[in-house]
C-alpha cells in the first residue's frame, strides 16, 4: 500500500516583499483602487489571509507600499541627478530629467503618488515636507533661493514646471506615444528655468 503523502503547505520565504511588490504592481495597472488586500495576496501565491501576519489591514499594507513607492521615486531622482551635470543648474535639470523619465516609466506609480487621495497623504499624512524625493529637491533648489526668499516659494516654482510638464508629457500633448526626451520639448521647456535666477558665485 502506498503510504499517504501530507499536502504541503505552501510556504512564501519572502511575503512582505512579495505583497509590497504586488500592491506596486496593481497600482501601476488600475490605480489605487486597484489595490487591495485579497488582489495583493493572489498575485503573490498566499492565501487571502496571509497579509494579516505582516500588516495591520489593507491601512497597513498601503502604509508598506508608499514608502516603498516614494524610496523608488527619489531613487530614481537621485540617481538622474549623480549622472548629470555637477554644476547648479545641470543638477537642477538633472532632477526635472528625472522626474519626467521616472513619469514615463511608471506612469501609473506617479498617477497614484501625487494623485487625490493617493500615496503621497498615505506615506505623509501629517503633510510635511520630509519626504526623502523633497529633500532632494530642495537640496538642488538651495542654491537659487535669493537671499530673504522663502525656499518654499522656489521649490514651488521648480515642482510645478516639471509635474505639470511631466503629466502633459504622458497624456500625449506632445505626441502620442511620447516623443523621446532627447527630440521632445524638454530642453526649450526646461529653459524656463531661466527664471529661477542664477546661484552666487
Amino acid at each position: 500500500m502506498r503510504a499517504i503523502t501530507p499536502a504541503k503547505k505552501h510556504h512564501h520565504g519572502n511575503l512582505r516583499p512579495a505583497l509590497i511588490k504586488a500592491g506596486l504592481e496593481l497600482l501601476e495597472e488600475g490605480g489605487i483602487d486597484a489595490l487591495t488586500l485579497r488582489k495583493c495576496a493572489a498575485r503573490a501565491g498566499v492565501s487571502h489571509a496571509a497579509p494579516a501576519h505582516h500588516f495591520d489591514g489593507l491601512p497597513g499594507l498601503k502604509q508598506a507600499i508608499a514608502t516603498e513607492a516614494f524610496n523608488r521615486f527619489s531613487n530614481h531622482l537621485q540617481e538622474a541627478i549623480d549622472r548629470g551635470e555637477q554644476s547648479a543648474r545641470g543638477r537642477l535639470k538633472s532632477i526635472c530629467r528625472g522626474y519626467l523619465q521616472f513619469g514615463l516609466t511608471h506612469r501609473g506609480l506617479l498617477n497614484v503618488i501625487f494623485g487625490f487621495d493617493g500615496l503621497a497623504a498615505i506615506a505623509n499624512p501629517e503633510g510635511k515636507n520630509e519626504a526623502h524625493a523633497y529633500l532632494i529637491l530642495r537640496g538642488v533648489c538651495a542654491p537659487f533661493v535669493p537671499e530673504g526668499t522663502d525656499e518654499r516659494v522656489i521649490e514651488a516654482q521648480v515642482w510645478s514646471l516639471i509635474h505639470g510638464f511631466t503629466l502633459l508629457y504622458i497624456a500625449g500633448e506632445f505626441g502620442s506615444p511620447p516623443p523621446d526626451i532627447d527630440i521632445g520639448p524638454f530642453d526649450e521647456v526646461m529653459a524656463l528655468l531661466e527664471r529661477v535666477g542664477s546661484p552666487p558665485s
